[in-house]
């Protein structure tokens, strides 16, 4: 029993070294790991930030005209699809795919031969009825025919009459005239087809001036009056920008989206814009003013803000002496309206300020930098698209 009494210290020291020798070593391994930590932020901090190239411009006003922007489409002035009221078979095509047409002008004809015919008939009758009428008169004058007589007659006349407008009527649907003048569309009718009545034949179109219309929120409505200018442009021209007068609102609002109705006038002497075709709409609105610009490219959106990069100069010197590279330096700045490639900037830079306006991604504050403009982002109140 003495024994084992005197094995149980033995056993007891050896496991509290133990376990003092395991604590030491974790002491040590975690004290390297911080200290290595404390050595690498050490490192980080006094290592150079590498400097930055980026482009920038400087903060200057610019005439700023208020617009809004919306999409239209255009119509014509005058358009119809031009059809029969009668069914028939085509004689006579007078013109071709595409022709200009005065008004009151032949188009299409019908074979009317049955229908002439008849109004030859009705008007003989008619000239029988008037001889007929005048005889009357004359021998009611002088008493020699009754009263009843000579309202039979005049009645006859009458209906005769009303016959040959009939028939002269029936023969004039056979005949398709331009109700007014225009550019017809594409032609597809040859001699000889049946055509039923009220089937579209030919279209009209009549494209000069040419009517815009879209559509505005209601909220806007306060800004816009007629004659206003109006500038549209097309994707199908992107050099050009066609000039329009808003020229008519809608005397009410739409129940299901308030929005406004609008119909603007464009000159299109030489047939450039064609009815149905998209464009994009730009309504100036208020006077003129002048606002801070600078390029959509040097402004960074952020949930939190909208952000740009100034380039700052360096209170550091470098190793020779001199003045070291500009810094850069995050501020928050308040944007306004957009137009082409520009901003309104509201607040948050004064004008001179230099701004960085590529190369934001690699930037924080402090970030040395290299300015290099050789190739600056677009900066155009009116971009262009370029094919290259």
């Amino acid at each position: 029993m003495a024994t084992r009494e005197q094995r149980k210290p033995s056993t007891t020291k050896r496991m509290i070294i133990m376990l003092l020798i395991v604590g030491l070593l974790l002491a040590i391994l975690i004290g390297w790991n911080v200290a290595g930590q404390v050595m690498q932020a050490k490192f980080r901090e006094n290592m150079p930030v590498p400097p930055q190239t980026v482009t920038s411009t400087k903060v200057g006003y610019d005439q700023w005209q208020p617009s809004q922007s919306t999409v239209g489409s255009l119509r014509a002035v005058r358009g119809a699809d031009l059809a029969f009221d009668v069914s028939g078979v085509v004689t006579k095509v007078n013109l071709k795919s595409g022709d200009a047409v005065q008004e009151g002008q032949v188009l299409v004809q019908l074979r009317d031969d049955d229908d002439v015919a008849a109004m030859r008939q009705a008007e003989a009758a008619a000239a029988l009825a008037k001889v007929t009428f005048d005889r009357a008169k004359r021998q009611l004058d002088v008493k020699a025919v009754s009263q009843a007589d000579y309202d039979n007659a005049a009645a006859d006349l009458k209906a005769k009459q009303a016959a040959v407008q009939q028939q002269q009527a029936l023969v004039a649907k056979k005949t398709l005239r331009a109700p007014f003048a225009g550019r017809a569309g594409i032609v597809t009718l040859s001699p000889g087809a049946y055509v039923n009545s009220g089937t579209a034949v030919v279209t009209l179109q009549q494209t000069d001036p040419m009517f815009v219309d879209f559509f505005v929120p209601q909220r806007n409505l306060g800004e816009i009056k007629t004659g206003q200018r109006v500038a549209l442009t097309l994707d199908a021209f992107p050099d050009r920008t066609f000039e329009a007068v808003l020229t008519a609102i809608d005397p009410k609002v739409d129940g299901d989206t308030r929005n406004v109705r609008i119909e603007a006038s464009a000159a299109n002497a030489d047939g450039t814009l064609v009815p149905g075709m998209f464009a994009n709409v730009s309504i100036d609105v208020g006077d003129q003013t002048r606002q801070l610009t600078l390029p959509q490219t040097a402004i960074t959106f952020n949930p939190y803000g909208e952000t740009v990069f100034i380039v700052k100069p360096s209170d550091k010197k470098g190793e020779d002496g001199k003045p070291a590279q500009p810094e850069a330096q995050q501020v928050f700045v308040t944007t306004g309206s957009r137009r082409g490639d520009q901003v309104a900037i509201l607040s948050g830079l004064e004008e001179g300020a230099e701004v960085v306006t590529s190369g934001q991604l690699k930037l924080k504050n402090g970030t040395p930098l290299i300015v290099d403009n050789s190739k600056s982002p677009k900066n155009d109140a009116d971009p262009k698209p370029q094919e290259h």
